[in-house]
């Protein structure tokens, strides 16, 4: 729509179904890449990405036309479509059911970025479970402990 301003970034945190530890390093490089391409075929403009073994995070500068919702689906859709296409996983690879979503402001995106590039250190000083759950808390976000994500148990 002509003369529309916007300037709305969210960070988009999604897990492994089950939490399993599936996400080799030798191909989080070539999966990035490929998510990547979803979210700038969506016309929205990933800032960054990362993942560990069992979750990935997006920091998107979004367009107002498109539901954040539509995007995480069609990123889940797609690059599970793209993982078990490339064998990456005995059986057949899934990411759970929702994901979590928080905003920033322009002012923040520094601070964001940096916690985004050092999530392997970060997880070896607290567990993604204690980590989802603070920004959970942090954005006074309400949830229900019952329909947060599948944890194993770390």
């Amino acid at each position: 729509m002509a003369n529309t301003y916007t300037q709305i970034y969210i960070q988009a945190i999604f897990a492994v179904r089950g939490r399993q530890n599936l996400l080799r390093r030798e191909n989080r490089e070539e999966l990035h890449k490929y998510i990547t391409g979803i979210v700038r075929n969506a016309k929205h403009k990933l800032i960054r990405i990362n993942s560990v073994q069992d979750h990935v995070r997006i920091l998107v500068g979004a367009k107002p036309d498109i539901a954040l919702f539509d995007l995480v689906r069609d990123i889940k859709a797609n690059s599970s479509r793209f993982i078990n296409e490339k064998r990456w996983v005995k059986g057949r690879f899934n990411w759970q059911e929702g994901f979590g979503a928080f905003s920033y402001s322009h002012s923040h995106l520094d601070r964001v970025i940096k916690y985004i590039d050092r999530q392997e250190e970060h997880h070896g000083k607290k567990t993604f479970r204690e980590e989802y759950l603070g920004l959970l808390e942090k954005f006074q976000v309400e949830y229900d402990q019952r329909f947060v994500f599948e944890w194993v148990e770390e």
